[in-house]
């Protein structure tokens, strides 16, 4: 989340409306001031903030003027207590969302094998796919890490059916020839200890930018 913002933002976006402030009721000091910020993030971001940090400066004392209490009170609340957790489980509820489970996670997983992985190679914007779904589906997503796994998990999916696939195109005559030539490759690495490039090397490698002089060295290497 940014973490500037002109007042005229601060009023259109972290203003207190009449429900929010019903569900302050029972609630005083910093978890009074703490779910207020919880609560609007949220209605922002569709999850919860990581740590005190991504919640703007600005924010914090807007809000504090609404729910009238001072802004140092956002510094005591408890990140690790039972406060939190209800009050997570509350604004949850509030929009409608729920905690991402096990379950969840492999079906987004599965959604990104399918559908994204073999048109998108950037793990990060992967990631933003993944928390975009979430919100989408009403999920609170899950956290950074568990996102990077999920999205690892879900590359290796369709690297491994990717290539799976591929083998059972080729026929048996083909599949042969290339076990012969990458034995042959492994016998020239062996002879030649390490003294220059092979030709299944020399076939793996990156042909560099996209030309005319590249796309013809790529199809002379296939042939």
């Amino acid at each position: 989340m940014r973490q500037e913002w002109e007042p005229e933002d601060l009023i259109e976006v972290w203003t207190l409306l009449e429900e929010d402030q019903e569900r302050l009721r029972n609630k005083s000091g910093a978890n009074r001031l703490g779910f207020a910020l919880l609560l609007k993030f949220f209605e922002v971001e569709a999850r919860f903030p990581e740590d005190a940090g991504e919640i703007p400066v600005p924010a914090v004392s807007y809000v504090a003027q609404q729910v009238r209490a001072p802004a140092e009170e956002w510094v005591a609340y408890d990140w690790s207590g039972r406060a939190i957790k209800r009050h997570r489980m509350e604004i949850r509820g509030a929009f409608g969302f729920r905690e991402c489970t096990e379950e969840d996670q492999a079906q987004l997983a599965e959604w990104l094998a399918v559908e994204l992985c073999g048109v998108e190679l950037n793990r990060e914007r992967l990631a933003e796919a993944v928390v975009a779904r979430c919100r989408k589906d009403r999920l609170e997503p899950p956290a950074p890490g568990q996102i990077a796994r999920l999205v690892g998990k879900a590359v290796s999916t369709f690297e491994e059916r990717f290539c799976a696939a591929t083998v059972a195109r080729l026929s048996a005559a083909t599949r042969s020839r290339l076990d012969d030539l990458i034995a042959e490759d492994a016998c020239t690495d062996a002879e030649s200890a390490g003294g220059g490039g092979t030709f299944f090397t020399e076939l793996k490698a990156d042909p560099g930018a996209l030309g005319l002089d590249s796309l013809l060295a790529e199809v002379n290497k296939l042939q």
